[in-house]
């Protein structure tokens, strides 16, 4: 049996990143599906585009580290090994999900991969990141902490609180916004002052980078610097990857405020694309080898449709067993 662990190991090659990109835009494309054919109850937010980000982050870190991410989390959740089974499973309420059924597309979890619920509030992994990383210091276990949030968190109490806090006290822990422009249904440009989030590390005396978030060699190269600095005890990094979401906010939105010709343009430099089209230059790679690729994933995806939706969802009892109740 594939696990998630197992599933983490293919990241060591080109190839397999790019078969992980792919089976990540496969899988998001499904969800859309499954959500209109009245499988998938709550929203979904897709990552479409931006699948460079969460691959490149996966592939550098240690399974014993930590992440925490955003409502868009399918990506980062598959990126770092959970399987398509686990990742559909959760989103469409089956006992096959990652986190049983009852958690949803907001809340996928692996611990085995270091994947910590993903939040559906807004800059709520933040703190907890820190949270992770200040522990990680104290036990003095080598372990980084790494959180995903999107641009408009950078706007929030939540966001300044803990990045004042990290820098103080050299928490091993890196801050990844994922810049695609939008904040639900608002441009940056409407709500930010700045064009490059990356600047706000200047006020913490924070370590930043700005990063191509449609290059996922790009990205490997800076969290991996990002990481290597941590480890060595000198505390956080703020690092903005541009990137792009193809789809609108949530599964409702059909993005009508962008930009004309704004989806076009990104398109152009589809992180699918960068990847395969370097390892064909690079002749360890062909067309052919691509189409086979692609038809793989495709029939891996629809098989793992067929098992999720052919198990069962959580019975009655669960929606209470993860529920305490505090004592006076």
């Amino acid at each position: 049996m594939i696990t998630s662990l197992s599933r983490r190991q293919q990241l060591s090659t080109e190839v397999g990143r790019l078969e992980r990109m792919l089976e990540i835009r496969a899988v998001e494309e499904s969800i859309q599906n499954l959500y209109n054919d009245g499988h998938v109850r709550g929203s979904t937010h897709l990552a479409n585009g931006q699948e460079a980000v969460s691959v490149g982050i996966a592939t550098v870190l240690r399974p014993s580290d930590v992440v925490t991410c955003t409502y868009r989390g399918h990506a980062a959740a598959l990126a770092l090994g959970v399987t398509p089974e686990g990742v559909l499973g959760e989103i469409c309420g089956r006992v096959i999900g990652c986190s049983g059924g009852i958690g949803g597309s907001m809340h996928l979890m692996d611990a085995s991969v270091g994947l910590m619920p993903t939040f559906a509030i807004v800059g709520a992994g933040l703190p907890v990141a820190a949270g992770v990383a200040l522990a990680a210091k104290l036990k003095k276990n080598d372990s980084v902490a790494l959180t995903i949030f999107g641009d408009g968190s950078t706007n929030i109490g939540a966001f300044h609180e803990t990045l004042n806090m990290a820098s103080i006290f050299k928490l091993p822990v890196i801050f990844v916004i994922e810049n695609n422009l939008y904040g639900e249904y608002t441009r940056i440009n409407l709500s930010t002052p700045i064009s490059d989030l990356a600047d706000r590390a200047d006020s913490y005396a924070m370590r930043k980078e700005i990063v191509d978030g449609q290059d996922i060699d790009a990205v490997i190269s800076s969290i991996s610097a990002a990481v290597e600095f941590a480890r060595a005890g000198n505390g956080p990094s703020l690092i903005e990857a541009k990137t792009y979401r193809y789809s609108g906010h949530s599964r409702s939105d059909p993005a009508t405020y962008r930009l004309p010709g704004e989806l076009d343009q990104w398109k152009q430099r589809d992180p699918l694309n960068i990847a395969a089209e370097r390892l064909i230059s690079k002749g360890a790679f062909s067309g052919s080898d691509l189409e086979k690729m692609k038809a793989e994933i495709t029939l891996r995806v629809s098989h793992a449709i067929e098992t999720v939706l052919a198990s069962d969802g959580p019975s009655l009892d669960e929606l209470l067993k993860h529920v305490q109740a505090g004592g006076k």
